[in-house]
């Protein structure tokens, strides 16, 4: 049921997919779970390799609307997931309980990338080599592709809402979607910021 493998990007990460979940949430998507089962096979792991290009190291701000959810339900999932008694880390806890419980979520710790000639509009922040990521949870809500990072002091993260901006248009550049079919989220167990992916500028 849930289908996983071992990259190593530098460090390993484990991409794993509910690959029941995935065919039925994603029957609107079959661009996503195209790709999502092609990248077991076909993940251009060489740039990863040794690339300090990351989306989780972007350290500019981009202007975007986001919104404070308290209540929002992966907060609870997390909550829940962290009062598990095992020697993992946080963020395996975390997406281990939402692909294992919850409904929406399909996969964990999505490669994506993005070349830099598809960044033509970010010139003026430097990203001149292929930029690379790892989506910590995706979920399908209400006919909209979830991009979501699991942050553990979200309200302090001062650059989270760019990092998850980039992988929302790294995924949609890969598979091919439009980027208004995605939302954008970083979470901990107290706050989900959510924001649809659409900016006006880089500040």
């Amino acid at each position: 049921m849930i289908k996983h493998i071992s990259l190593d990007h530098d460090w390993y990460y484990r991409f794993r997919i509910h690959t029941v979940k995935s065919k039925l949430l994603c029957t609107e998507f079959p661009l996503l779970t195209d790709y999502l089962e092609n990248v077991f096979t076909n993940c251009p792991n060489e740039y990863f390799k040794n690339n300090k290009n990351r989306g989780s190291k972007l350290n500019f701000s981009i202007n975007l609307n986001v919104h404070n959810i308290k209540t929002h339900e992966v907060c609870e999932l997390t909550k829940d997931a962290l009062k598990i008694d095992t020697e993992k880390t946080g963020h395996t806890k975390v997406e281990l309980y939402m692909l294992e419980k919850d409904s929406k979520t399909i996969a964990s710790e999505v490669p994506v990338w993005i070349m830099p000639e598809e960044l033509e509009e970010f010139s003026e922040v430097g990203i001149n080599s292929v930029l690379t990521g790892h989506i910590d949870i995706l979920r399908i809500e209400d006919n909209k592709i979830w991009v979501w990072d699991y942050k553990p002091n979200s309200e302090s993260e001062k650059y989270a809402k760019t990092q998850v901006y980039f992988y929302a248009l790294m995924l949609s550049k890969r598979t091919g979607i439009p980027l208004e079919k995605f939302r954008c989220g970083y979470f901990d167990s107290e706050n989900a910021f959510v924001f649809i992916p659409k900016i006006e500028q880089v500040l």
